[in-house]
This record gives C-alpha cells, structure tokens and sequence, in this order.
C-alpha cells in the first residue's frame, strides 16, 4: 500500500489541530446555552444558527471555490473563524455573553465552515491518486472524527468546568494553528476561472439535477441530518436532566460517537471495496435507524453512549462512500459548485431539524425526539430505495454490457 502524498499529510494535520477546537466549541456551546437558558426552544435556536450559512451561502461559496485557489479560500477562512472565535471567548470572559450573541457567534462561525468544507472537498482530488480516494477519504474522516469528538468535547467540558471562556479561547488558537499549515499547501489555478457567479451557480444546480443517484443521496441526506439534529439538539438536555451528568462527563457522549466515527471512517473504504457504493451506502442508511428507536428507552448513560457510537459509526461508513463517489464522477471543473449544491440541499433541512428538536423535547419531553428520528429515517429509506435498487441494477448492466464489447467471446 502506497503512502499518501505529503500535501495530503498536511490537510490532514490542519483537519485534526481544527477539530480539535472545533470539538471542545461544540461541548462548550450547548452547556454555555444551558446556563443562559432553560427553554430548549432557545438551545435548538443556537444549534440551527451554526447550520443555517450552509442554506443561504453555500452556492456562492462553491462558485467561489471553482473560481478560485481553493488552498487560500480555505486558510482564509480559518483565519476569519479564529478572529470569531477570539472574540466570543472575550464576551464570555467579560460575562457579556447570551443568547443572542452565541447564535450570532454560531452563524459567523458557519459560514466560515461552508467556504472551508467545499473547498476542503473539493481539494482533495488534486492532492491524492483517484485510486486512493476511498483510503484518503476514510482516513480523513477518522482523524477529524477522533479529534472533533473524541479528544475537543472532553477538553472543552473540562475546560468549560473551570472557565467559560476557556473552550472558545482554544477553538480560536485552533483555527489560527489550521490556518498557518494550510497555508503551506501548494498553489492551484483555479479550476472555472472568469465564469461569471450567476452562470456558475446555475451550472453546478443544472449538473446535480441532471444525475438521479446524487440528487436521491442529497435529499437522503437531508433527512438524515434533520433527523441527527432532531434528536442530538437535547442530548445536552438527556444528559444533564434525564440522566444527571455533569458538564464533565458529558463530554464523554460525543467521544462515545467518536469511537463510532472512526472505526466507520476505517471500515468504510474496505467494505465499499468488498459490496460496492451502493450497497455500502444501504447499509449505512439502515444500520443507525434501530439504534435511534432504542435511545428514548434506555435508562443508563452506558447504553446511551453504545447508541451513540453505533449512530456515528454508519454515518462515518455514509461519508466515506458518497463523498468518493461525488470525487470521482463529478468534473474536476464543477466540483466545488456540484459540491455546495449537495450540501446545501442535504443541509437545508438541518436548521429545521434543531429548531424541530427544541419544540418535540418542550412538548413531549426529551426522550421523545431518539424514537421519532428513526422512524422518519426509516420511511425516507423506504421512500428512495426503488431509485437506488433501479441505479444499482441499470449500473450493472451497463458493466456487463461495457466487458461484453470489451470481449465478444465472453458469456
């Protein structure tokens, strides 16, 4: 097996010093907004805050990525959080922080996420062989999975337990670390240059439109991350209420996920090499669903972190497989805008998944939003799975049709 090339190495190292901060934010900021207020309908706010810039940027953002050297789109806007970041840290340290403030600090951070995500993805093809995408990707996803929930939200709850401000101070010093390695990327020409933003934008809608397997995965993907944030809104409210957690040990229930995230992360480009795409993603779309049907049962944080780990485990296995599959059959030139298509679709719902979250825990309690997740999961699964058995069937035979051209004397 070949070793990655050392432009890869170093993405890879700006993902994992990013997440790691990313990771004690993510911890802090629900337990900063449980302190500031008790009403989940506020908490679900601050948490649709962070995925809303993906509904109204992320177009724009992928014409500027094809537009653009993506290398120093994506070190600028590490840059740009860090300076964010730095500044919640000090509001909170002055006790000038609220509930406003922390969505409007969740919104800036953001979009600074959606320059960074498709440009991220959208680099990764020119940096590592086609053959390694799948290896590239998982490895990727491990690292970030390990460092963003597994080492950030321990640090962040321990850090958060001592002062306030001190998780959004190393989220800050984090960005600014990524920043200064991306820097060091090497220099691409931009891979659309002069399109004008309209005709780009319209472009890369027109391409996923036209492709039924991707435009399927992105409204699945919808779905899943409005029901992932449906149910994980109030895992804060779960743990602290229901199971009575304090703020350090719940910094364990996302680096249970993490446990999850990167052993799906490892296993994914093995098992998509052994099924295929297609079925690693089936498999990936069914797995979590009796995990999300069990978790508004279960009565012991143990079980709720075995939940949790088997949830982040398909959906690092779901990541892996449709982001090298984007990689691989969309053009070089259309990636960064067929890319902030897909996300901007798969995200839309997002916002108001969390929004979603805070009404079912303020009305049916916290426990409710686990089992309803799963079971909108499953009637999404059930809804696309036609199309996707009727893509996988027409690919094989096509595959069969292309070896029997390529060798007449063949069955």
């Amino acid at each position: 097996m070949t070793r990655l090339p050392a432009a890869y190495r170093r993405l890879q190292a700006a993902a994992i010093v990013d997440n790691v901060g990313d990771g004690a934010a993510a911890a802090a900021v629900p337990l900063l907004a449980v302190a500031l207020t008790r009403d989940p309908r506020l908490v679900g706010l601050v948490s649709a805050a962070t995925t809303v810039p993906w509904v109204l940027l992320s177009l724009p953002a992928g014409a500027l990525v094809d537009r653009h050297d993506r290398a120093a789109l994506m070190w600028r806007a590490q840059a740009a959080q860090a300076v964010a970041a730095g500044l919640l840290a000090v509001a909170v340290a002055l006790g000038a922080a609220s509930i406003p403030l922390l969505a409007v600090a969740a919104f800036v951070l953001g979009a600074g996420e959606v320059v960074f995500g498709n440009a991220a993805l959208a680099i990764l093809p020119g940096l590592v062989p086609a053959a390694d995408l799948h290896r590239a990707n998982g490895r990727q996803f491990a690292a970030t999975t390990t460092a963003r929930t597994f080492a950030g939200p321990p640090v962040g709850s321990l850090l958060f337990a001592v002062a306030a401000a001190l998780p959004f101070g190393l989220d800050a010093l984090s960005f600014a670390g990524s920043a200064a390695l991306l820097a060091g990327l090497p220099r691409g020409a931009p891979a659309a240059p002069g399109a004008p933003l309209g005709r780009a934008v319209v472009e890369g809608l027109r391409w996923l439109g036209r492709h039924p397997l991707l435009r399927t995965l992105a409204a699945l993907l919808a779905v899943n991350l409005f029901c992932f944030q449906l149910a994980n809104v109030t895992l804060v409210l779960l743990a602290t209420r229901e199971l009575h957690l304090g703020a350090r040990a719940f910094g364990l229930l996302p680096a249970a996920s993490a446990v999850g995230g990167v052993a799906g992360g490892l296993a994914g480009h093995r098992v998509a090499a052994r099924l295929g795409t297609l079925p690693t993603v089936l498999v990936a779309l069914a797995g979590p669903i009796p995990a999300y049907l069990a978790a508004g049962a279960v009565l012991h944080p143990y079980a709720i972190m075995v939940l949790l780990l088997i949830i982040s485990f398909f959906a690092s296995m779901w990541s892996v497989a449709t982001v090298s599959l984007r990689q691989t059959v969309v053009p070089a030139g259309l990636l960064g805008r067929v890319n902030a298509v897909y996300r901007m679709l798969s995200l839309g719902l997002a916002p108001l998944g969390a929004l979603a979250g805070g009404f079912v825990a303020h009305d049916l309690g916290v426990r409710a939003a686990y089992p309803i997740a799963g079971m909108v999961r499953g009637g999404a699964l059930l809804i696309a799975l036609p199309v996707l058995l009727r893509v996988r069937r027409r690919a094989r035979s096509t595959g069969r049709a292309g070896r029997r051209r390529a060798d007449p004397s063949g069955p």
